[in-house]
């Protein structure tokens, strides 16, 4: 390797050292505590109550340690050609994970606009911006701390960075 590339390199793992270490040591806590069972179940009562409420017939499945659950955010919108494939997914994803032997729910939408329908018209510019306003809602979508992971529905350059 150039010797200026192995200068940087030490230059950057040096000075990176005890924020990387603090960032291992917090996702090593938390792979610990998912050793423990779904994050759910550590949930007080009162908020797992309101997921318990909003699926009457996972109930039992959320209530198992075993059962994976499954949040599903979706940039489905009636406006957007690009996303009508998107509109029965949810439907056929629940299908799929239950034959697997998990559940799934829909956590969440979030925003979609396309540059093609919004080229040349006031605001456009928004399509840009509104990759932090996913991100947002895809955060906002998950933080019932119910899921097990996430299934995330996208289609374009703008929605799939805000959805990861």
């Amino acid at each position: 390797m150039h010797t200026t590339v192995e200068q940087v390199t030490r230059r950057i793992i040096e000075r990176s050292r005890r924020s990387r270490t603090a960032y291992i040591e917090q996702m090593e806590e938390a792979a610990g505590k998912s050793l423990r069972g779904p994050f759910r179940k550590q949930l007080p009562g009162s908020n797992l109550a309101h997921d318990l409420a909003g699926c009457p017939s996972c109930r039992s499945a959320l209530l198992d340690d075993k059962t994976p659950n499954i949040g599903i955010i979706s940039s489905y919108n009636d406006v957007v050609s690009a996303h009508q494939p998107l509109g029965g997914y949810p439907d056929l994803i629940k299908e799929a994970v239950a034959e697997a032997g998990g559940n799934a729910q829909v956590a969440g939408g979030v925003p979609a606009m396309c540059d093609g329908v919004t080229q040349g018209e006031p605001g456009m510019d928004l399509s840009l911006m509104s990759r932090d306003v996913i991100a947002l809602s895809t955060v906002i979508a998950l933080s019932h701390n119910v899921f097990d992971g996430a299934l995330l529905l996208g289609v374009c350059d703008k929605i799939m960075p805000g959805l990861l």
